[in-house]
C-alpha cells in the first residue's frame, strides 16, 4: 500500500508523512517541475507541467487498497473505479456515495464563472483543518492496517 500526494497546492505534506511513516507506509509526492524544491523532504516524482501531469501519473500508478490525497474531484472521480481511498486536504473522504455530488457542485462552479458570476475559492486552511487530516488520515490508515492484517492470518 503506498499514499500518494497530489502535491503542487497540498498544504498538508508534512502532516502526510508524519501519519505515514507510523505506519511504515510509502508516501509519493507528486508535483510538476515548476515545484521542484531540493529541500524537498520524501519521495517526490516531478512531472511535466502541462495541465493534468500529475493527475495521470497518479492515475496510472495507483493500486487497488491505496490512498491518495486531493482536493482535485476530477482526479478523485479516476481513482475511485480503481478501489482508491481518496480524502482531501480537510480529511474528507470522497467516495462513490457522494463523487457525483462534488462534480456537479464543480460543474456548477465552473458555469456559473464563465458566466461572469464570482465564486468565492476555499477558505485558508487552519491548524485545525491540519489536525482533522491528520486524525482522518491516521483513522483510514489504521483501518486499512487492521483490515491487512486479518488477511494476512
Amino acid at each position: 500500500m503506498s499514499v500518494f500526494v497530489d502535491a503542487d497546492a497540498c498544504p498538508v505534506k508534512d502532516e502526510v508523512l508524519q501519519v505515514s511513516r507510523e505506519y511504515g507506509i510509502r508516501v509519493v509526492f507528486v508535483a510538476s517541475y515548476s515545484h521542484f524544491s531540493p529541500s524537498a523532504i520524501g519521495h517526490w516524482i516531478y512531472v511535466d507541467s502541462a495541465k493534468e501531469s500529475a493527475d495521470m501519473y497518479i492515475v496510472n500508478h495507483v493500486a487497488e487498497n491505496d490512498v491518495a490525497i486531493t482536493d482535485d474531484y476530477g482526479l478523485a472521480g479516476l481513482l475511485l473505479p480503481k478501489r482508491v481511498y481518496v480524502l482531501t486536504s480537510r480529511g474528507k473522504s470522497i467516495h462513490e456515495g457522494n463523487i457525483t455530488l462534488h462534480l456537479n457542485q464543480r460543474f456548477l462552479s465552473q458555469k456559473a464563472r464563465m458566466a461572469g458570476q464570482r465564486s468565492k475559492g476555499p477558505t485558508a486552511i487552519k491548524q485545525s483543518d491540519k489536525a482533522h487530516f491528520a486524525t482522518a488520515l491516521d483513522t483510514l490508515l489504521a483501518k486499512l492496517a487492521s483490515a491487512a492484517d486479518r488477511e494476512a492470518e
